[in-house]
């Protein structure tokens, strides 16, 4: 038996409202690379995307495990909440450093969904994972920033109005810490795109959405600031802790997925007069696959527990989001290898979410990275860079 999931009237609604998105309406946007706004809709209008922007802001005020119920569903329904899932983790900066009249200004809007915060700007070309060795920088000038640099990977800039923007206000070399001198701007892509701001596309393996930024001499309000001065490394890693802890409860959601798409299958396909699921070497693949999800299933519900307290939780985010990366994963091939050659066939839906739960390997932080951070954070052990 599973463990007993958080939420369940919360991950049956979800589920009830996925069903009205079929393999069928996922398969046309991969085909056409498009955006799933008909779906995004349908959450916001549900409330879903504001679940946790306080009552006040008109949200639900939910835990962050709530929203990790949230998007677990949607993977397990067979979607894919990568569309949606960076206006929950945001939240992680904005609510928790942003002032008050920034929240007043962005968050009611937010919430009902006449603005959207989709973007989450930090990844460079030169920097990749080393967030300290970002050049994108911001100088002071009166009561606006100039920004200037480029940033990679940045996803659903074309279909947000705001991004959260990490940029270099003082430059490392004259920093005490490597992580100090950085700043978080909350960017108006409205006004910002052909005027400073030009973004370009990034075709990749999986309908993701992602792009190119390029900032010439873009003007951001002072007042847009989200907390002190130099000061944003702070800010954003609460984003990123959410933004892992989130990712691995999608990750959790589409092993269910693959799993019991194996499992049926497993059951149902007869070969040599008997169904193929008798077969040890069939039942085990999936049975462990099974297993381990469970099992990071369980680090996911650590990870967010300790968010939601407040606490500390760099290294449970992390661990959470390897396992249940790795869990999906090792899923998705056992999946393709039980289906044969049906596993690749578009109809069946496999092959798209195989190619989109690979992804969790490497972003938003890749496995060795995870691995590197437990050995010298947790266990002492000395850095190799």
């Amino acid at each position: 038996m599973a463990i007993e999931r958080s939420y369940p009237e919360i991950r049956e609604a979800v589920s009830r409202l996925c069903a009205q998105f079929t393999g069928e309406y996922w398969r046309d946007l991969d085909k056409h690379s498009a955006y799933p706004t008909e779906f995004i809709s349908a959450l916001t209008d549900a409330g879903y995307l504001s679940i946790l922007i306080p009552e006040e802001y008109g949200g639900s005020g939910l835990p962050l495990g709530a929203a990790c119920a949230v998007l677990e569903e949607i993977q397990r329904s067979g979607g894919n909440g990568g569309a949606c899932h960076a206006q929950m983790y945001t939240m992680g900066t904005l609510l928790r450093h942003g002032s008050e009249e920034q929240k007043q200004q962005y968050l009611p809007a937010i919430a009902e969904g006449s603005l959207r915060l989709q973007a989450f700007g930090v990844t460079e070309p030169t920097s990749g994972t080393d967030t300290s060795r970002i050049r994108t920088r911001a100088m002071r000038d009166g009561d606006d920033y100039v920004v200037n640099g480029q940033k990679v990977w940045i996803s659903r800039t074309q279909h947000s109005d705001l991004m959260i923007l990490l940029v270099r206000t003082t430059p490392r070399e004259e920093c005490v810490k490597h992580t100090d001198g950085m700043s978080v701007l909350l960017v108006d892509l409205r006004d910002a795109v052909g005027n400073g701001l030009t973004i370009e596309p990034i075709d990749t393996l999986m309908n993701h959405a992602t792009t190119d930024l390029f900032f010439d001499n873009l003007r951001v309000p002072v007042a847009n600031r989200i907390g002190e001065e130099g000061k944003g490394f702070r800010c954003i890693l609460d984003g990123m802790n959410a933004e892992r802890i989130l990712i691995a409860a999608e990750c959790i959601g589409d092993a269910r997925w693959f799993t019991e798409k194996s499992a049926a299958y497993a059951s149902d396909r007869e070969v040599f007069g008997r169904a193929i699921g008798m077969n040890q070497g069939i039942q085990f693949p999936i049975a462990r696959a099974h297993i381990q999800t469970e099992a990071a299933a369980l680090m996911v519900q650590q990870a967010s527990d300790l968010y939601d307290a407040g606490k500390p939780c760099g290294a449970e985010a992390n661990m959470s989001k390897l396992l249940a990366s790795e869990a999906s994963w090792a899923a998705a091939d056992q999946c393709i290898q039980t289906h044969g050659g049906f596993g690749f066939a578009v109809e069946y839906d496999i092959e798209r979410k195989f190619r989109e739960t690979r992804l969790y390997q490497v972003a938003p932080i890749s496995t060795n990275l995870i691995l590197s951070f437990v050995a010298t954070q947790e266990l002492g052990m000395p850095k190799s860079f």
